[in-house]
């Protein structure tokens, strides 16, 4: 896969942060198999700075949308320090294989990492396992599929999709891991970083054009949790 700079539109930037639209395919660390990565394109992303900006936290590879990059070392400290203590929005969507019977709710469940020889690596819900808690909410359904906004208020490796296969009972379409398919419909669509003394960082990631090939429509940049219309007021 190629993806070049081009494709990565910045959707926030002042001195001390970048938000970019991190295209589905592209992992952010360089794989072990080799191949391209969001590395390669850090140097391009100094933009004028003298140092390249660094991932603040993880996106999976499938995942498109928003990640956010620190231009220096204390705004990383600072903006890390944010997201350990669940101080940043998240908004998600992601398009369900089947549509749920509920129209929303609150997943929490502990989990945690397992591996097999013949699988591989991947999340369970497990007692044992860290605490995860997950907030959803169905936009529309077509053709047997749902789209669904998802508010995680931790961020857990696969919250999202562990949460959706055994909080909802139905895994995220194209999951290879947790359903069946090779490419995970999962969308980093909003993120929101309260600062203090400066305005938040605030960023929107336009709808996937695979999204739409499905026939779902963009729900647009309203936070589908605040509003209190049901689901079947949206369009």
């Amino acid at each position: 896969m190629s993806v070049s700079l081009k494709s990565m539109a910045i959707l926030f930037e002042d001195g001390e942060a970048l938000v970019i639209d991190k295209p589905a395919g592209l992992p952010i660390e360089k794989p072990r198999r080799g191949g391209q990565s969001l590395e390669d394109d850090l140097d391009a992303l100094k933009l004028g700075f003298q140092r390249p900006p660094v991932p603040v936290h993880r996106i999976d590879t499938d995942t498109s949308g928003c990640l956010l990059l620190a231009r220096n070392p204390k705004a990383l400290k600072r903006f890390a320090r944010a997201f350990e203590e669940r101080e940043v929005e998240k908004r998600y969507l992601g398009v369900l294989d089947g549509v749920p019977e509920a129209d929303e709710g609150t997943i929490e469940l502990s989990l945690a990492k397992t591996s097999s020889k013949q699988g591989g690596w991947r999340m369970i819900a497990a007692k044992k396992g860290k605490p995860s808690i997950t907030h959803w909410r169905k936009l529309a359904e077509v053709d047997g599929k749902a789209l669904i906004a998802f508010r995680p208020e931790t961020g857990r490796t696969h919250q999202i999709r562990i949460h959706a296969l055994a909080g909802i009972g139905l895994p995220l379409l194209g999951d290879p891991v947790y359903g069946k398919g090779n490419r995970t419909m999962l969308h980093a669509a909003g993120l929101l970083v309260q600062r203090e003394g400066k305005p938040p960082i605030a960023a929107h990631a336009p709808f996937p054009q695979q999204f739409s090939d499905l026939g779902f429509a963009d729900p647009g940049e309203a936070d589908p949790f605040d509003r209190q219309t049901g689901p079947d007021d949206v369009d």
